[in-house]
């Protein structure tokens, strides 16, 4: 029998995504979302940045004039050496020289300074941008889209940039000054000693492009690699409860053990890559410089140049030969910052499933107690797997609706389209009057709140995780809140009261406890619909009865919407739908479908035998 391949892990294709997003990093610098990201960053910076531009070119200028400068003092500044020197053009030439040398101090220093202070503010907006535009975007998209990739998006990819604009600018602008500036100088200084020094030139190239051609492939290698181990970092801690409750930490640490290889090996190629590039640099650089050397001393002992010449001339060639791995380098920030600048400006370019409403055409909810319709309404989460097939559903203001159902048959996609977290695909849901596409997102979420059954908990206090929706509610408030669903004395007996932190994800307090700070989070919201996932599930015995009384008090009067399993919660409705395949089968009263036989009963007498 033949055992079937196990599935590859989630981060396998990840790696892939990596990977492909990585290649051909000009030509995703060149994509029109990528320079424009680009350019709405740098934009406010323009004057600053082309003041940048004339402080590298004098600061260029000030590096290149040294070296004739030692040839003018040799020259002329050195009497054995040349007719008519005197010490005074030598001491002109040393002063003109240390001005040279405190002026290019100061023009790097005030580059890097203002560079440093530019890539900062490019960075600071671009993650303003990103944490803003995440929080934005629907809750579809953070279904497929992992947590690990979002911190890799702030974190790996957002640090490529900066450095590149930290760093990769100046190599590439000074390097390239550099090169053109010294191959001028040298060729006026004397040709054929220039022919000589610039002979190497072809096989610094070929260096030059072996290594780029190498280093992009294991630079891309590295980026994926990184991006697993953050991925595989973030998921393991994440779900760290599961991992333990289910044993899974040797397989995990299998699985990060070979990410964490891949990325060891890529920075092991990459460190073997740059023991060859740059020691055989600097050994062109030197054979190169003693040939001169020779061939430049033959000419000064027949007169064909002078000892000034042939010093400022080693001098430039050995300026030379740096730039080059400046380059080199340069091209793999540049590769890098293209790679991200692009998964960065398509994850900008995302846009919401669920947008707001165009300018003008927005709607407020009107006050009060609100009804909700459903009409025609179709949904899927695939287009070829529908949930809902032409829905219709009027629920009057006011009345407390319970949807039951086998699991899959629609119920929390009902809910979702309520809270609008989707939109339909057919059909319209209205609030009131109103389309829910027509009202803004913080109009429907002021109006229309959800409570799930997994109580997410931010770390905080209890008391802040009440206020939540309403940071600037009172102490006063908060506690009413909790009251109202009876949960006052449960919180003011913690340890530290409302004070007392919650741990990361609430892990300090009991599921039922962080059920009941939900509530109270929700309640104090005040919305005018308010729909419960399945948000009693977590609550104990003792919890549940605490929140029954509190939820006939609290709903009396407000639209709501309860998808449960429980039968205590179906006592609180006014009115139960049973839903089944995406429609609705059964609808009307509790206690009159309890009555009747059919779906409702079915599921009320399975209940209550698992009750015992």
């Amino acid at each position: 029998m033949t055992t079937p391949p196990a599935p590859a892990p989630a981060w396998r294709g990840v790696a892939a995504e990596t990977l492909e997003d990585a290649r051909g990093g000009l030509a995703a610098f060149l994509r029109a979302r990528s320079r424009r990201l680009l350019g709405s960053l740098l934009t406010p910076h323009r004057r600053t940045i082309y003041w940048l531009a004339v402080v590298v070119i004098l600061q260029t200028v000030a590096a290149m004039v040294g070296p004739y400068l030692v040839k003018v003092g040799i020259d002329r500044g050195i009497p054995p050496l040349t007719r008519g020197g005197s010490a005074r053009t030598l001491y002109l030439v040393v002063a003109a020289y240390l001005a040279a040398a405190l002026a290019q101090a100061f023009l790097t220093a005030v580059f890097v300074r203002t560079a440093g202070r530019i890539g900062q503010d490019v960075l600071y907006d671009l993650r303003t941008r990103l944490f803003a535009h995440f929080q934005g975007l629907s809750l579809s998209f953070h279904e497929r889209y992992t947590s690990g990739r979002v911190i890799a998006r702030l974190t790996s990819d957002v640090e490529a940039i900066g450095e590149l604009l930290d760093t990769g600018v100046n190599q590439l602008v000074t390097s390239v000054l550099t090169l053109v500036s010294t191959i001028i100088v040298m060729f006026v200084l004397d040709v054929p000693l220039a022919l000589v020094g610039l002979g190497a030139f072809p096989l610094l190239c070929g260096l030059t492009v072996w290594f780029r051609r190498h280093s992009s492939r294991t630079y891309r290698e590295g980026r994926a690699a990184v991006a697993l181990v953050i991925v595989q970092f973030v998921e393991t801690l994440g779900g760290m409860r599961a991992v333990q409750a289910f044993r899974r930490e040797a397989r995990n640490q299998a699985i990060f053990a070979e990410v964490n290889d891949r990325y060891a090996r890529a920075n092991i190629r990459s460190a073997r890559l740059a023991a060859v590039f740059g020691p055989g640099t600097r050994l062109i650089g030197s054979v190169t410089v003693a040939v001169t050397l020779l061939v430049g001393a033959h000419r000064v002992i027949d007169g064909a140049t002078t000892v000034g010449v042939l010093a400022a001339l080693l001098l430039y060639l050995r300026r030379f030969f740096e730039p080059m791995q400046d380059l080199a380098q340069f091209f793999n920030t540049f590769q890098s910052a293209a790679a991200a600048l692009e998964k960065l400006s398509g994850v900008l370019e995302e846009e919401p499933a669920v947008a707001d409403p165009e300018p003008g055409s927005a709607a407020s909810p009107p006050a009060g107690a609100l009804d909700v319709r459903f009409e025609h309404v179709s949904f899927g989460y695939r287009p070829d797997r529908p949930v809902l097939a032409g829905l219709d559903l009027t629920i009057p203001a006011g009345q407390t609706v319970a949807l039951v159902g086998e699991t899959g048959a629609g119920k929390s996609t009902i809910a979702r389209l309520l809270a609008r977290f989707y939109d339909p695909t057919e059909g319209r849901v209205l609030l009131g009057d109103v389309d829910l596409r027509r009202l803004t997102d913080p109009d429907l979420r002021a109006a229309v709140v959800m409570v799930t059954q997994e109580a997410y908990l931010f770390t905080g206090s209890v008391a802040e995780n009440i206020g939540f929706g309403r940071p600037d509610a009172t102490r006063a408030e908060i506690e009413a809140a909790a009251g109202a669903v009876g949960a006052h004395r449960l919180f003011a007996g913690l340890p530290e009261g409302y004070d007392t932190v919650v741990g990361k994800r609430g892990g300090r307090l009991s599921s039922g406890q962080r059920q009941l700070v939900a509530f109270a989070r929700a309640f104090l919201a005040e919305p005018q619909v308010l729909i419960l996932d399945e948000a009693s599930s977590s609550l104990d015995a003792p919890h549940e009865r605490l929140v029954q009384d509190a939820l006939r008090t609290l709903l009396a009067g407000r639209t709501a919407v309860i998808i449960a399993h429980r039968l205590s919660t179906l006592d609180i409705a006014d009115r139960v739908l049973v839903v089944d395949g995406g429609r609705i089968v059964q609808d009307g009263a509790p206690a009159e479908l309890r009555t009747v036989a059919g779906a409702f009963r079915s599921l009320n007498e399975e209940w209550a035998e698992s009750l015992g």
